[in-house]
């Protein structure tokens, strides 16, 4: 499914709304959660701990169930960066100013809030992400994509590791299981992997994503609902329990 697919469905903010499933028992289409989402984003990286709570106490409370799938789809915080990346310090002064501490230590204490510590002093450089978005994508094909999202999250934001750099990215993508011809065919600048991934985002931005994380719930019989940030597990866990 491409990019354009996923939001020419019927989408419905969640502050006004969705369309709810019947009781249609097993036969029902799969549940579906497509996740937009950057790797350098504290915000998303809190969103996909949040998802995974969410999850969780789905699981607990109604283990007959089937598990949602889960998709992540590529979107860059900083699209123009240079592929080898820029100085973090460099970078957040550029963007944010003098509100880059602030910033920061918010985001630090909400990630403490959900037991993410979040270490941003051991991050160096600000990547560009769209390699590490095409081993997202080709992840996915072992069906390794959450397993992929969370080793780049905590590669950058816990162990501080410069993800513009092809050699850690390919030890990460084989860590986790990836085939290492797969994982260089992602990490080919000039390869089909990264055009595709890139006309993927062109299309979401195209079409008004303009910030993430960005959390599209539903099914193809009911519609979608849209929860646009990190608004908590308690939102996410509402939202899907209205089409079970």
């Amino acid at each position: 499914m491409s990019q354009t697919d996923l939001l020419q469905r019927p989408v419905t903010e969640v502050q006004t709304g969705g369309q709810a499933a019947g009781n249609l028992g097993d036969e029902r289409p799969l549940l579906e959660i497509d996740v937009v989402s950057d790797v350098v984003c504290p915000w998303c990286y809190i969103g996909k701990r949040q998802l995974d709570a969410a999850l969780a106490r789905r699981r607990a409370a109604h283990p007959d169930r089937r598990e949602p799938r889960v998709r992540w789809r590529p979107y860059q915080l900083n699209p123009d960066m240079p592929a080898e990346g820029v100085a973090r310090e460099e970078h957040y002064r550029r963007k944010f100013g003098s509100a880059a501490p602030a910033m920061v230590e918010r985001v630090r204490s909400t990630a403490l809030g959900i037991g993410l510590e979040l270490e941003f002093e051991k991050i160096e450089r600000q990547p560009n992400t769209l390699a590490a978005h095409a081993l997202i994508e080709l992840a996915g094909e072992g069906d390794l994509q959450t397993t992929m999202v969370e080793t780049l999250f905590r590669a950058f934001f816990v162990e501080g590791r410069d993800l513009s750099d092809p050699a850690c990215l390919l030890e990460l993508a084989t860590a986790v299981g990836m085939q290492k011809e797969l994982a260089e065919a992602a990490l080919d600048r000039e390869g089909s992997v990264q055009r595709l991934v890139a006309a993927g985002e062109a299309e979401l931005r195209e079409f008004g994503v303009n910030g993430v994380p960005l959390f599209i719930i539903g099914r193809d019989d009911t519609g979608r609902v849209a929860i646009s940030g990190a608004q908590g597990i308690d939102a996410l866990l509402e939202t899907m329990n209205r089409f079970d």
